[in-house]
């Protein structure tokens, strides 16, 4: 469970009611080609081992027996597989009847967790048949073995920190209040459901909900084993829907109508983490006993896919809709402050770049919102020794396209005189060249708001901040931020979804051409007229920092984890030697930067990952990166 993955497995197994000889040798055979593919967690469908459909032959001794003989030999069948394996029975005891998942590893019975919530309304009549399962767990008698039986066990496995596993049957999840909720509470990280739903028309997407919500709810992973084809269609079909969930995210699911195994990846260390994060999720470990088992400390091969771009919806339908709120977001904060302030014009400077525009974008959409003309937006462009044609050029157009009003300051003379009066050589193009053209742009904003008295808007996004890529009181400062919490590669698709949707043709081939341009600062000269400073050569892929900012924020991973999945995400794109090279980077430069975060001018959150001081990232200035670089060293 290198990582904290762990392969589970759905298996539907071809099955004849009422013969569990037949049905035990098709589970062994599913067992089987589940452990050659890696899962340790394998879970079949509710009363497989005879069949859900066998109604009054329940009550039949030959069939109980049956299954008794039949568990026993899938019991033994276990050994030597380094799996936990759950299979549905029906089981006496103290004459009673109980719909009963066993829970088996290496060669032993570990539990016998009875069906809570016994339907009779509709299509479902188990109440002729069985009793409802007692919560606190009493020892039962089972062939001369003393074995645990009740719904309130959990079974944890011996060294491998966190894995523990709840256990509920079918209509346990349709209920208000689940087992598994109860489970969760006491500390499962991962639940199982042995079902028989039946298909219906549109069940089978209240079905796929039900399991999001319950791993979202839970924050678990979930294993949904349902029973398919086999079961007798004298009334009801059976579609084999097996669903694997975590915290919410369908990691995958079987077509309906066939018999499948289907496997995921659960990432237990991220359900840890995220556990931890939300200080409301409490654990109440009331009436329960923990059984222990034993798995291999094993390296899970993955089979699941990570985004390159976590931050950015691969589905077009999905992405556009993103933009959409996000620009959204972006406007309300920003309309918000000036309904606040009572401000009526708002200063930008504009660089032609992508962060400018967006910010550009944003400001006429609260603009519009609030019914001020787009004329009190003074968009600065003030050009110096690394302006280009093409960016001036751009920021022109786009100001005059959008209807605001263009104020041009040459900042070159005034970077000259300062220079003179600090004693920097002007030819010497180090940090110092550089800020001094940042903050003298952000001096003459300052002062522009101040004349028009508006408010200046900022324009660094949040994987600039990450990075630190900021110049501290220059650039870095504003007085509402309104890309703070917007990543870069999020703002290319912000653009573009714009260039889209404006309907204009003029604004769309400017932010197209804004768009195709380099990302850069512009501070230092041009070579031929073409951009020489380009931001990525010099701090690395925004997307690689985007993704491991997103992984170590959201996810709470270590850099181990990281290099691995961007390894897999990156495969082909990138060498794993420039991988590394950049993750180093990233974790250098952003424990070294926070303090400039520390002090971020306010702006919208807009996801899940957010670095403002006063919100999601609470972290001291002088931490020390030491442990974690030190992993990142020993990667090589």
């Amino acid at each position: 469970m290198k990582h904290g993955f762990i392969k589970a497995a759905a298996a539907t197994p071809d099955i004849r009611v009422a013969d569990p000889v037949y049905n035990a040798e098709n589970i062994c055979s599913c067992m089987d080609e589940a452990v050659r593919e890696g899962a340790k967690i394998i879970v079949f469908p509710e009363l497989c081992l005879c069949g859900y459909t066998c109604s009054d032959l329940f009550l039949q001794e030959q069939l109980l027996n049956s299954c008794k003989e039949q568990l026993i030999k899938i019991a033994e069948y276990t050994k030597g597989r380094d799996a936990l394996v759950f299979v549905g029975l029906p089981l006496e005891w103290e004459g009673k009847l109980y719909n009963v998942a066993a829970a088996l590893q290496n060669g032993k019975i570990l539990a016998f967790i009875p069906k809570t919530f016994i339907p009779s309304y509709g299509e479902f009549y188990e109440t002729r048949h069985f009793a409802a399962g007692n919560e606190s767990p009493v020892l039962v008698d089972f062939e001369g073995n003393e074995i645990p039986f009740g719904t309130h066990i959990l079974l944890e496995a011996e060294g491998l920190d966190g894995l523990v596993v709840g256990c509920e049957i079918c209509e346990d999840i349709w209920v208000p209040l689940s087992p598994g909720i109860s489970h969760a509470m006491a500390g499962a990280i991962v639940i199982v459901n042995l079902s028989a739903s039946n298909e219906t028309i549109g069940k089978d997407a209240y079905r796929e909900l039900l399991v999001k919500a319950a791993s979202a709810r839970q924050i678990a992973g979930y294993i949904y084993a349902s029973a398919g084809e086999g079961e007798s269609t004298q009334d009801l079909v059976f579609g084999g829907h097996n669903i694997i969930a975590e915290n919410g995210v369908i990691l995958t699911q079987a077509k309906r109508f066939e018999n499948q195994i289907i496997y995921g990846d659960i990432d237990i260390h991220r359900l840890r983490m995220e556990r931890r994060r939300m200080n409301t999720f409490t654990i109440e470990k009331k009436d329960y006993v923990t059984v222990l088992f034993s798995l291999k400390k094993e390296e899970t091969k993955l089979s699941r896919c990570f985004s390159g771009k976590p931050f950015v919806p691969e589905n077009q339908k999905e992405r556009d809709e993103r933009c959409n709120e996000i620009l959204s977001i972006q406007s309300c904060g920003l309309k918000k402050r000036y309904q606040h302030t009572g401000c009526q014009k708002a200063v930008i400077g504009v660089s032609g770049g992508l962060d400018s525009t967006l910010a550009l974008l944003v400001t006429v959409r609260a603009f519009d919102m609030l019914g001020l003309s787009r004329g009190n937006i003074i968009a600065v462009t003030m050009p110096c020794f690394g302006t280009t044609d093409r960016t001036y050029d751009n920021a022109c157009r786009l100001a005059k396209t959008l209807g605001a009003t263009l104020e041009e300051v040459d900042i070159k003379e005034a970077v000259t005189v300062h220079f003179k009066d600090i004693k920097q050589d002007i030819n010497n193009h180090n940090v110092t060249y550089e800020n001094g053209q940042a903050r003298e742009r952000t001096q003459i904003l300052m002062d522009i708001a101040n004349r028009e008295n508006g408010l200046v808007i900022g324009t660094g996004d949040m994987s600039e901040l990450a990075l630190g890529w900021a110049t501290y009181n220059g650039d870095h400062m504003s007085m509402y931020g309104v890309n703070a919490g917007v990543p870069k590669t999020l703002v290319r698709h912000l653009v573009q979804y714009y260039a889209d949707t404006c309907n204009v043709k003029e604004l769309s081939e400017v932010l197209l051409d804004v768009l195709a341009t380099p990302v850069s600062p512009e501070l230092l000269p041009p070579v031929d007229g073409v951009i020489s400073q380009k931001t990525e050569d010099l701090v690395g892929p925004y997307e690689l920092h985007d993704f491991f900012l997103y992984y170590m924020l959201r996810c709470g991973f270590e850099p181990s984890k990281i290099y691995r999945l961007a390894k897999l995400s990156f495969a082909g794109q990138y060498e794993e030697e420039v991988i590394l090279k950049w993750l180093k980077t990233f974790y250098r430069r952003f424990f070294s930067q926070q303090f400039k975060r520390s002090c971020l001018p306010d702006g919208p959150k807009v996801g899940s990952v957010a670095v403002s001081p006063r919100g999601d990232l609470r972290m001291p200035s002088d931490a020390c990166a030491r442990i974690w670089m030190e992993e990142i060293e020993k990667l090589k």
